[in-house]
């Protein structure tokens, strides 16, 4: 058998295993600047047009040049929305299917010079629900298999990441069990339940399956919409001159400072037009301040950063009961304890989404939480306290098995290429 890939291209993360039929190639080293050589960050850096970094070089590069060209990520996020076609690189116009073809190309690029062969097979993982709705959800495979060939693959297949880490676990069973794999990721929570038994994988074996577009970056969202946005202006109030109206700012424009992957699109030309209007527009001097401080966040690309010590305080809040959001650049300082109840409170919708379609596939299955043995978790937001406490309260404590946060996946995608390619 000829080589192929297994991909788990994530929105925060991806990894890229191999298989050449009689052996599986764990997840290779893509990325040396990284904390882990297997895990290359999902970011693109362009300092021009024409040139372009990855992973931690991206971020080494943006980091060196603060608020000069673009710094793309969590592009995943966009596959399922039609509306959002690309974007622009200086005067490069660039479509998504684009964006993410570059970087699967890198990935291939690396995956070639680390075997020494040109590889055009690959099963890419894709969550077990793009969208909630069926067409979108179709919608953005196609768009992730266009992106695929332009990356060079010829030969692309497509495997629910929760079912790849099905396959992973495999591995360590002895005997047919009853398993619920939950792979809680930075887009999208997915769910699996499924006939775990030792052998090659049959479809067959899934009793159901599942998944929410909600997951780490929600959460992340989450703290940026209730406890910092009104630092950004997202409780502004302004007049428009020769009105009698008090208007508030935009709900959908300060939605967009709360996902990790939109802050860029407030760049747009109209947009930032319309929001240097409501500066002026302002009744409070302190309203326009916040203002000011919304267009560094936005002009000097500082979504990112910002969101990486979110993120830093979210993993303080997994094991402490308070967490501090510091963040220090000229016109935003950023020193925010948030307390755990308080985190709670503020991720408590979408935690209460994730685990409704934890409840629903579980009830496609026809079976009751009692009659799963064994509950797979995997991904970091595994680990946030109250939604691992509310699983545990549904299958009992003695039932959860934590794997390897990164890895499960894109082992279990190698495994399945030796199947589907044999």
């Amino acid at each position: 058998m000829a080589l192929a890939y297994g991909i788990d291209f994530g929105t925060s993360n991806s990894l890229l295993s191999a298989t050449d039929g009689d052996q599986i190639f764990s997840a290779i080293p893509l990325d040396s600047h990284s904390f882990d050589p297997s895990v290359m960050r999902t970011l693109l850096y362009f300092p021009t047009q024409k040139s372009v970094f990855y992973g931690a070089e991206a971020l080494k590069n943006y980091n060196e040049n603060p608020g000069e060209g673009r710094l793309i990520r969590s592009i995943k996020k966009h596959l399922p929305f039609r509306s959002f076609i690309g974007t622009w690189i200086e005067d490069r116009p660039m479509n998504l299917e684009d964006l993410i073809g570059l970087f699967l190309g890198e990935l291939r690029r690396r995956g070639n010079q680390h075997f020494g062969k040109e590889v055009n097979r690959v099963v890419l993982g894709r969550p077990a629900r793009f969208a909630e709705d069926d067409g979108d959800d179709r919608y953005a495979q196609s768009r992730l298999e266009i992106a695929a060939k332009k990356a060079g693959f010829t030969e692309i297949e497509f495997v629910p990441e929760p079912i790849a880490a099905a396959c992973e676990f495999r591995s360590t069973l002895k005997e047919e069990k009853i398993v619920l794999v939950a792979d809680f990721g930075g887009g999208t929570s997915d769910f699996t339940v499924m006939k775990m038994k030792p052998g090659p994988y049959d479809p067959s074996d899934v009793l159901a399956i599942g998944g929410v577009p909600k997951a780490g970056d929600a959460l992340d969202g989450s703290v940026m919409r209730e406890r910092l946005s009104s630092y950004f202006g997202a409780d502004i109030r302004f007049q428009i001159p020769f009105s009698s109206n008090i208007l508030k700012m935009p709900l959908h424009l300060m939605e967009k400072i709360c996902s990790p992957a939109d802050v860029s699109l407030l760049m747009k030309r109209d947009v930032m037009e319309f929001l240097k209007n409501i500066e002026k527009w302002a009744i409070r001097e302190e309203d326009r301040t916040k203002m000011r401080r919304l267009f560094t966040l936005v002009e000097d690309q500082l979504g990112f950063p910002l969101f990486e010590k979110i993120e830093m305080a979210k993993r303080e809040l997994s094991v402490e009961t308070e967490g501090t959001v510091v963040f220090d650049y000229p016109h935003i300082q950023l020193n925010e304890k948030i307390q755990k109840s308080e985190f709670e409170s503020y991720i408590a919708p979408s935690v209460e989404a994730i685990l409704k379609t934890l409840d629903e596939t579980l009830n496609r299955s026809g079976l009751k939480a009692h009659q799963i043995d064994l509950v797979c978790c995997t991904g970091g937001t595994a680990r946030v306290p109250c939604l691992r406490t509310a699983i545990e309260q549904r299958f009992g404590k003695e039932k959860l098995q934590e794997h390897r946060v990164f890895h499960s996946v894109v082992d279990g995608l190698a495994h399945r290429a030796r199947e589907i390619f044999k």
